[in-house]
């Protein structure tokens, strides 16, 4: 799971219900309430414990409203200063507060997601009370309505005209029937979506493992695979077993190269069955009332159905707009998945296999396809792709392209003794920020892997304060006496995550609602563009190294993986439309009440083969249900035109890291927020985007 950073209003907005008693003594050996004595002012985390946020959370809500009070008390007319820029800066306690939302996700346990069914209503409650502030929202549109005659710069102007919109979307134009309306459904929303998370993480490290007792049923997978099996069970009292779980670093390989078909089955289901197994961790409940209340929300705001209000304000602009684009790319993809289908089915009836290709047969048969059409499988180039040389392999790019360097610090309080921290600087030694990295999976982790933020970019007296970003991802684990070794797909993963740290790390606005901020299908360009990179002959010899030898890996190897970089694309690109136009269908069709049924509807609409299930069935689709792209898990696809036209013009100069390219591409890391995505990719481009890298790219065309 590729997450997104929270948004400015999500950060300043974060937390409670108005409580107007007086304000109580604080703690000040409560670390929120000081000054961080930390290098750069990182939150310290080794001094922060579970009974500080609640205290945080509610002075800095507080703090806030006293703030907001201010403004609307203030009997000057309204302009940008007195009103828009002193919003903008509100809230900074509850800011620093606002990380534990940050660290649920990454390093969670019983006691913390219990504090989060606290926090949960008093954020929802707290949003609303500002959003729905008619005094506040008075003086916001009275700049908006004079907003041309202010002699506003264009990112002023930018800044009110968001704000404005925000508030819009939020229901301040509502009668106060209608937003105590809104305000019901929003605190159910947000209990609901809680509620979902916290089962997905009990049915993917809790809930299921699949035990194996007989050392012949791990025919066929690498020895490392085995080994981390093996330590699996020791680390759970099964000493002399094999343990294998949902997490992907697990599941895949066993599904790739384990012989034994039933297995590989029962492995499989249990990872499509998530949150629909009826117990205490069904999801289906939950799915029907979000979508219901989702609905009925958008509805109450003036549009048609959710989707069409939630892409209003993206590139994509209309839900009809989006399918459009996604079945231009669907016919393609199907018709070339079928065709692996088939090669598939053939090597089964070549092997003697008495049985028709199924779901859980994909990834082990489409091993034997590559291996047979390009004498390569993933187990060849894993010893090349070491954890610590992958990411040396993303610092060389990012230092190639911009300039930058990374320091790693020992002295950088962490929030887990697995994670590490790096000092981000400019070639001349200028601090740019901390990126956390988080490798590895543990129980209290969500599954996936994501970007966030515990300090985005801001300016104080001038001065500008700078992020501190965190990776947080699922790789395999070190083995044994084998390092952590990746498949490709986790290379390219470390790739794209680091994209997203670089959009925060560069972000330079003097306002907290515009830096940074851009078009949910906008958003994934950064990230999805440096996944191009992983994959350059230039780029792997430098850091593609056998964990054994050193050897730089082969030009053979390299060559085979280039011959091979349209393998199974027709399934990849497949599994993940069909999720894209799911989540769609369910933000955008009338919903019956039954989650299954009203997804097989969709995907029989769309003439989905049985042999390939959505890359995210609705029961565990985080994205949409507790992440932030509900009715948006198209935009990777979206912006993934943007990043192959955008890669195809460094590939056109005939340089890869073109200087001159590189720096418009900085200009739009640091600048995206002033301007609506496709002019700022315009200005970086010359010219508008072609689908025809992309097409080419996936041998759609």
């Amino acid at each position: 799971m590729k997450k997104i950073v929270l948004s400015v209003i999500g950060l300043a907005l974060f937390a409670t219900a108005c409580n107007t008693s007086k304000e109580p003594k604080r703690d000040m050996s409560n670390p929120f309430f000081g000054e961080y004595n930390t290098p750069f002012q990182v939150p310290p985390f080794n001094e922060i414990k579970l009974e500080h946020f609640m205290p945080a959370i509610d002075a800095g809500i507080e703090e806030q409203l006293t703030e907001i009070k201010a403004i609307t008390d203030n009997k000057e007319e309204p302009s940008f200063d007195n009103t828009m820029l002193a919003f903008d800066q509100s809230g900074e306690l509850l800011r620093k507060a606002s990380i534990f939302s940050t660290l649920k996700s990454a390093n969670t346990n019983d006691e913390m997601q219990a504090l989060a069914r606290e926090i949960t209503p008093k954020m929802s409650a707290h949003r609303d009370n500002i959003m729905l502030n008619k005094e506040l929202f008075a003086r916001v549109k009275a700049v908006y309505e004079k907003r041309n005659e202010l002699n506003l710069n264009a990112e002023q102007l930018r800044v009110v005209e968001k704000y404005y919109q925000d508030f819009e979307r939020n229901g301040a134009n509502l009668s106060d029937e209608q937003q105590a309306e809104l305000r019901k459904m929003n605190d159910e929303l947000s209990m609901l979506s809680l509620q979902f998370g916290e089962n997905m993480l009990a049915e993917t490290n809790k809930n299921f493992k699949m035990v194996v007792e007989n050392e012949a049923d791990l025919k066929g997978l690498p020895s490392d695979v085995i080994t981390a099996a093996a330590e699996q069970a020791k680390k759970d009292s099964m000493e002399g077993k094999w343990i294998f779980t949902l997490q992907k670093p697990s599941m895949l390989p066993f599904l790739q190269y384990a012989e034994k078909r039933e297995l590989r089955e029962k492995l499989y289901k249990g990872y499509i069955g998530r949150g629909n197994n009826n117990n205490a961790n069904d999801n289906k409940e939950i799915i029907g009332k979000m979508i219901t209340l989702r609905d009925k929300r958008a509805k109450l705001l003036g549009f048609n159905n959710f989707a069409a209000y939630s892409v209003d304000i993206n590139m994509a602009e209309t839900p009809e707009n989006i399918n459009n684009f996604l079945m231009k790319l669907w016919t393609s993809a199907l018709e070339r998945a079928k065709v692996e289908r088939a090669d598939m089915q053939a090597m089964i009836n070549k092997e003697g296999g008495n049985f028709k290709l199924e779901s859980w047969d994909w990834w082990y048969y489409a091993e034997k396809v590559r291996k047979a059409k390009y004498d390569l499988d993933e187990a060849q180039i894993k010893p090349y792709f070491k954890l610590e040389n992958v990411v040396d392999g993303m610092i060389y790019v990012a230092s190639k392209l911009y300039g930058v360097q990374f320091i790693k610090r020992d002295d950088i309080p962490v929030y887990h003794e697995e994670v590490i921290a790096y000092e981000v600087q400019e070639a001349d030694g200028k601090h740019i920020g901390v990126f956390y990295m988080d490798y590895h999976p543990r129980p209290g982790k969500n599954n996936g892997a994501w970007c966030t933020n515990y300090r985005g970019q801001s300016y104080e007296n001038g001065q500008r304060i700078t992020p501190v970003v965190s990776v947080v991802c699922n790789f395999t684990r070190p083995a044994g006496d084998v390092p952590a070794l990746l498949s490709y797909e986790e290379v390219t993963t470390l790739f794209h995550e680091a994209g997203h740290a670089f959009h925060t790390l560069f972000a330079d606005g003097p306002y907290r609602r515009t830096s940074r901020e851009v078009a949910r299908d906008f958003v994934e360009l950064p990230s999805q563009i440096m996944e191009h990179w992983a994959s350059e002959p230039e780029v792997l010899r430098v850091y593609a190294k056998h964990y054994q030898t050193g050897e730089v890996i082969p030009e053979a190897l390299i060559t085979k993986l280039t011959k091979s970089a349209q393998f199974n694309q027709g399934f990849e690109t497949v599994e993940y439309l069909a999720a894209a136009l799911l989540d769609m269908d369910l933000h955008t069709q009338p919903f019956n009440g039954d989650v299954e049924a009203s997804e097989k509807a969709s995907m029989n609409k769309i003439g989905l083969i049985d042999e390939i299930v959505p890359r995210y069935r609705s029961t565990y689709f985080s994205h949409i249900f507790s992440g932030g792209y509900s009715a948006g898990y198209y935009v990777y696809i979206w912006a993934a035109v943007l990043d192959a036209d955008a890669f195809d013009a460094f590939k056109q100069s005939g340089n890869i890291f073109n200087p001159e390219y590189a720096a418009k591409f900085r200009t739009l890391l640091t600048k995206c927020g002033t301007d609506d995505g496709m002019v700022i990719y315009k200005n970086f481009r010359g010219q508008e985007p072609s689908i025809e890298p992309l097409l080419k790219n996936r041998g759609l065309k």
